[in-house]
């Protein structure tokens, strides 16, 4: 028998590393997702014991699958039982550069092994993989729906203008040199230092400002600052980000972004994204229009 699950990316529009501390965060799913594709055997092995994972579309290597193993054996020790047979992942998100990547693996495992109704189960596997998250990623993802999200309250839909992402860019500019939950703590640590929490709270009035209907580029401007302020956006990413504002265009890292190294993936709004395609070759890894999205 075959069973078949998707989990879509994660679009944080306002409240990075603010939402961990109670600020309000708004996200939105992306576009891009995970499939996965599971083919039960009663005479194969286990799928944690055996090499029987196949890994299509943006690959991280051996260190995603062992990740996907893992998740696995979460899932089996929950439920004492083995999950016999073939895993097929078609991944189309970046991994670990900010659109959720990690968390969609765990819903999209989930879904598809122990049912889709299985929120529950999937949020626990989701606290033991990704110690710290603050739940914005994993309420959107399993929503599937823009999300008005503040911690320790139910997640509320938002209605956001249609073409809130009209013309919008995801510029790749590497993998940051830092994972999510290093970064998260590092911020917690300086969570008292007056710049950081300005900052925290900055990125909560951000929110509230796309809330009530503020252009989302002048919103992502103080944003984008707000994220610098915390140390979460390398200096490469800042001359991109200057050079888009020079345009008239707008753009902030999505997720975690990072101290060294790459910044992730880069939301660039601009009315003619056209004016912005070279500065987006020129520092990106890749990009892609972003269509059909929220």
């Amino acid at each position: 028998m075959k069973h078949t699950a998707v989990a879509h990316g994660k679009i944080i529009l306002t409240g990075e590393y603010a939402v961990v501390f109670g600020h309000p965060g708004i996200a939105v799913p992306a576009p891009l997702a995970m499939q996965v594709t599971y083919e039960e055997s009663s005479t194969q092995k286990a799928v944690r014991s055996t090499p029987t994972i196949k890994w299509l579309g943006i690959s991280g290597g051996e260190a995603w699958e062992d990740y996907a193993r893992k998740i696995i054996l979460h899932l089996e020790q929950a439920q004492n039982t083995s999950f016999c047979g073939k895993l097929t992942i078609r991944n189309q998100l970046p991994l670990k550069k900010g659109m959720g990547s990690s968390t969609a693996l765990v819903i999209a495992l989930t879904r598809v092994l122990l049912g889709k109704q299985k929120r529950a189960e999937a949020l626990a596997i989701e606290d033991a993989m990704n110690p710290g998250h603050s739940g914005i990623d994993f309420a959107v993802i399993w929503e599937e729906k823009p999300l008005y999200f503040q911690k320790g309250q139910d997640p509320q839909t938002i209605t956001l203008p249609k073409d809130v992402l009209r013309g919008a860019l995801l510029v790749d500019t590497g993998t940051p040199g830092q994972t999510t939950p290093e970064l998260v703590a590092w911020v917690k640590e300086r969570a008292e230092d007056p710049r950081v929490k300005q900052a925290l709270i900055q990125i909560g009035k951000c929110t509230e400002r796309l809330r009530k209907g503020e252009d989302i580029r002048l919103v992502f401007r103080d944003h984008h600052r707000a994220q610098v302020a915390l140390g979460v956006v390398p200096k490469p990413v800042q001359t991109l980000i200057a050079e888009i504002e020079r345009l008239g265009g707008t753009a902030k890292v999505l997720g975690a972004g990072g101290k060294t190294g790459g910044g992730g993936t880069v939301l660039a709004l601009h009315k003619n994204p056209d004016l912005i395609l070279p500065i987006a070759r020129k520092y990106g890894q890749s990009m892609l229009p972003l269509l059909g999205t929220p």
